[in-house]
């Protein structure tokens, strides 16, 4: 009798099992970096990085205290020498400090600089009050220190002034600024006055730097 001739289960048609990377030798295992999720997009480019060329930089609360502490001083010598001035200068008679270079003249100006507008105190009144609550609101994105020791002298400055015209004769919101400092070809002015002239400065600095308010500088400034 003839015995019937069995193939081994081995040498059978192979079964392959779901994620046997052998089933099929010409097939190499996915990559599962590649295979998992589609890649991030890149960082997008903002096109700004941070006054010493790193990324964007939080908001500082020494930054804000440098604001403070910079208007308040402003404002502090504003007063200061106004009243010093008050007592010891006399209207119409000037004092020469440096020979022609520098005299103290007191004079009470009832407009903005130059003695211009004058009777629009009120007027000019509303605006300085308008861009010292600006200043205040804006010092909230400080990142850069030249913008806060700007902002520190446009506020001490603005506020400086503000207080004349609130409080000094004639009437409140009518108050005439005190002024005494004169140079050669250049109207009367007082400290408020030096305060707000450079932190225009400065902010035209700032500006021409590429820095911005929050302390991120612009691609390609130098």
């Amino acid at each position: 009798m003839q015995r019937t001739r069995r193939t081994p289960l081995s040498e059978s048609e192979p079964s392959h099992l779901p994620g046997d990377a052998s089933a099929d030798p010409q097939t190499e295992p996915a990559d599962l970096e590649s295979a998992g999720s589609p890649s991030s997009p890149p960082p997008e480019d903002t096109g700004s990085t941070d006054e010493n060329g790193g990324g964007r930089t939080p908001r500082s609360w020494r930054l804000v205290a440098l604001f403070g502490a910079v208007g308040v001083l402003v404002l502090g010598l504003d007063q200061l020498t106004k009243a010093l001035a008050l007592q010891h200068l006399t209207p119409g008679d000037p004092v020469n400090v440096i020979g022609s270079l520098l005299k103290f003249n007191l004079i009470r100006n009832p407009g903005a600089a130059f003695s211009l507008g004058s009777d629009f105190t009120p007027v000019i009144s509303a605006i300085q009050i308008i861009v010292a609550v600006g200043v205040v609101w804006l010092s909230r994105r400080l990142g850069s220190i030249g913008w806060a020791v700007a902002f520190g002298l446009l506020f001490g400055g603005a506020v400086g002034n503000i207080t004349d015209r609130v409080f000094r004769a004639p009437s409140p919101f009518h108050g005439h600024v005190v002024d005494f400092l004169q140079t050669p070809h250049w109207a009367i002015f007082n400290v408020a006055d030096m305060a707000v002239t450079s932190a225009a400065a400065l902010l035209v600095i700032q500006t021409l730097r590429g820095i911005k308010l929050d302390g991120t500088k612009d691609v390609g400034k130098k």
